[in-house]
This record gives structure tokens, sequence and C-alpha cells, in this order.
């Protein structure tokens, strides 16, 4: 794969054979981001466990200290009060059935986190073949299925992000932007480490941070030393 000018004088920049500490790899990665827009940055984890297996399967949400750096659209689907509620927390999006065809018929989805309370499960279900493939599902374990949608509101916009496996048992999060200091991105990044570590399957065997990188949206990949959260 060809790279550009600016990822290869980044690329040298990084020694692909160390693990770095968090400070340092942070320092790197914001060293590293050189595009013209206000780069994420991601942590990448490779879990030593089998997603498979229902019972090492990792998946949960966190809320970062300092946010994601990114407005996120809240969409929630409720009825009576809880509307009200929803509104009231700041949610960018309210409503019941009657968005059913606007999502389903005329392709709507400008919305990032769907929020559902669990009355709403049997109509928000006829949606699961358009929001699963995205990963917009409400889902208990996430909180994004709960009779509080007011908490659930203020935490999402506050910096909450949702973990899960992907196929090959690693984990894709945002920590923050580049224009971050390096003591939020590392404050952030210890957050969702500590998550994991909580979330870690009682099945789980062995090692159990195979590998964690951090990069920006178009920079290299820094690998940290996982040492400290094992």
């Amino acid at each position: 794969m060809k790279r550009g000018k600016k990822y290869t004088e980044a690329a040298k920049q990084i020694d692909r054979a160390t693990q770095y500490e968090v400070a340092d790899a942070v320092a790197l990665v914001k060293k590293t981001a050189v595009a013209k827009f206000d780069e994420t940055v991601e942590a990448h984890v490779r879990l030593g466990v089998d997603g498979r297996h229902a019972d090492q399967q990792v998946r949960g949400a966190v809320v970062l200290p300092h946010g994601t750096g990114k407005s996120v659209r809240v969409l929630v689907f409720a009825k009576g009060d809880k509307l009200t509620e929803a509104e009231n927390a700041g949610a960018d999006f309210v409503g019941g059935e009657e968005l059913i065809p606007k999502i389903q018929n005329d392709g709507w989805f400008e919305f990032d986190v769907v929020v559902a309370t669990p009355d709403m499960m049997g109509v928000v279900g006829r949606l699961g073949r358009v929001l699963g493939p995205k990963g917009l599902m409400p889902n208990p374990k996430a909180g994004t299925v709960t009779m509080d949608v007011a908490k659930a509101v203020e935490d999402i916009k506050a910096g909450k992000i949702e973990y899960r496996l992907d196929k090959a048992n690693i984990i894709h999060c945002p920590v923050g932007k580049a224009s971050f200091s390096e003591e939020q991105l590392s404050e952030n990044f210890d957050t969702l480490m500590e998550a994991l570590v909580k979330a870690k399957p009682a099945s789980a065997k062995g090692q159990y941070f195979k590998s964690v990188t951090l990069a920006c949206t178009m920079g290299p990949g820094v690998k940290v030393n996982p040492q400290k959260y094992a």
C-alpha cells in the first residue's frame, strides 16, 4: 500500500519494534498528526479472547473524562413522560413508531447513537436489519436500553463511548482529538483500558492484552506497552 509523503515522514519518528509507555505514545501520536483537520485519536486493542464464544464476548460502554471531542447526535425512542425527559436532557431527536418509516424507507440516519426505553424495543426491533449493520442497535450492555433516558443522553453527550469486539477480536475506540492535551488523551486512554480490564471474561485464559496501538486518523500506529494494566 503506497503511503503519502506526510505519513512516511511521520512513520520515521516511530520505532515499530518498541512498545512505548502511554505518555510517550500519546506524545508521538500528537506529533505525527499532521493533517489539515483535527484528527481523531483511536485506540486499537487486540484481546486474547475468542468472541465467537458467548462467554468470551467483551462489550460495554465507558464515559471518557474529557469526552471524545465530537458532538454526538442522539435519537431516543420512548413514549409519554420519557419523551419530555429525553428532550430536556438534550436528545437531538425523540419519537416512537412514527420514526420507523422515516428510517426504513427514507434512509434517514442523521444520528450517531440510538437510545430506547425497554417498552419500545418491540418497535425498534423492526429496524434491526438497518440499524444492526451500522452498529446503531440499542443494547442493554451498552446502557442504551434503559428507563433512565435522561442519564443515558447526558452520559453520551458527556463523552460515553461503546466498545465491542470486531471479528478479529480487536476493539477500536476513539479516545479524543489530536488537539487535546497529552494529559487529556492519557486520562481518556487509561479510563478505556481500565474499563476493558473490568470487562475481562472469567473464561479468558493467558495474555489478555495481545497488542495495543494508538493512532490518529491519518497517522501511523504507535504500539503501547500494556504492562501497567495487566
